[in-house]
């Protein structure tokens, strides 16, 4: 196969299963690391169960409802359901966490990652397509679709908190969007403008490139950086990275979209402190031991 065939290739790539295992594997872990989510999963399996529903086909129901569709148009899917759904059950209620353990391996972490955002060009592409033949020519209306298709799950996180009994209207992402929401609207424009003729090059290639950069980016921000992983391999020097990972939770996904530069200014500052520290302690006058 020639260099310039792989593109074009890549294009007709088929979603389904693996890439849309690897989706809906990542969407339900996703949805278990969100907090109180466990207690849910124990108290009301079905509000669990439909908060990962949600997670996994939350832009096919955002679309929908923006189209004047049925939003339960998903559920017709059998297959996927019952795909999403095993997995799921895997997540939350497998023994020993097993599911989970393998999926906290690094590697595998970062296979699922990747696969998820190439299902996230597919879902823009797909948008796009549907709403052009919906709205003819409205490009507002395609970058909408798309960009509704492609980070639903993320669009529609205060629906889906409901579910969980939970309410915190400053998590909405028109209002801080996450790096997930605006890379998709950064897709949804790049192939509206495509499919109207304003970008001059082909489908194929901008689906290529864009996933390039999905994927890419997504490793980037996924990795801690060497030198946290250095300290946490020596052995001792757990209390150095642990403000570094409470500030991650606090702004987790904000923190990743201005890069891990952020991450190792964080630790230097941390290790400065504790030079500080050390420093203080070895130079304190002798009226300070005597009673």
């Amino acid at each position: 196969m020639e260099l310039w065939q792989v593109p074009l290739s890549f294009s007709r790539l088929r979603m389904f299963p693996f890439f849309d295992l690897a989706h809906y594997v990542a969407s339900v872990l996703a949805l278990k690391e969100q907090r109180g989510v466990v207690e849910v999963s124990v108290r009301s399996p079905l509000a669990c169960w439909f908060s990962a529903m949600l997670y996994c086909f939350g832009g096919s129901v955002l679309s929908s409802l923006m189209l004047g569709e049925p939003p339960v148009a998903f559920l017709a899917k059998t297959i996927n359901i019952l795909l999403a759904s095993s997995v799921w059950y895997l997540v939350f209620y497998c023994p020993e966490d097993i599911f989970c353990r393998c999926f906290s391996f690094l590697p595998l972490r970062l296979l699922v990652a990747g696969m998820k955002e190439v299902t996230r060009t597919w879902k823009i592409t797909d948008g796009i397509a549907h709403a052009d033949i919906v709205y003819k020519d409205a490009w507002l209306v395609m970058v909408a679709v798309g960009w509704a298709r492609g980070a639903g799950g993320g669009l529609i996180s205060n629906f889906e908190q409901l579910v969980r009994g939970v309410w915190k209207p400053e998590t909405n992402e028109l209002l801080q969007m996450s790096y997930p929401v605006k890379a998709t609207l950064i897709g949804a424009v790049l192939f509206s403008l495509q499919r109207r003729q304003y970008l001059p090059i082909a489908r194929h290639n901008l689906m290529f490139l864009y996933t390039i950069f999905l994927v890419v980016f997504k490793w980037l921000l996924s990795v801690p950086p060497p030198e946290i992983l250095e300290d946490v391999e020596d052995g001792g020097q757990y209390w150095n990275v642990l403000p570094v990972l409470l500030l991650s939770l606090g702004n987790h996904l904000e923190l990743r979209i201005k890069g891990t530069h952020l991450f190792c200014h964080a630790w230097r500052e941390i290790r400065h402190l504790e030079e500080d520290m050390i420093t203080a302690e070895l130079y304190k006058p002798a009226s300070y031991y005597v009673k």
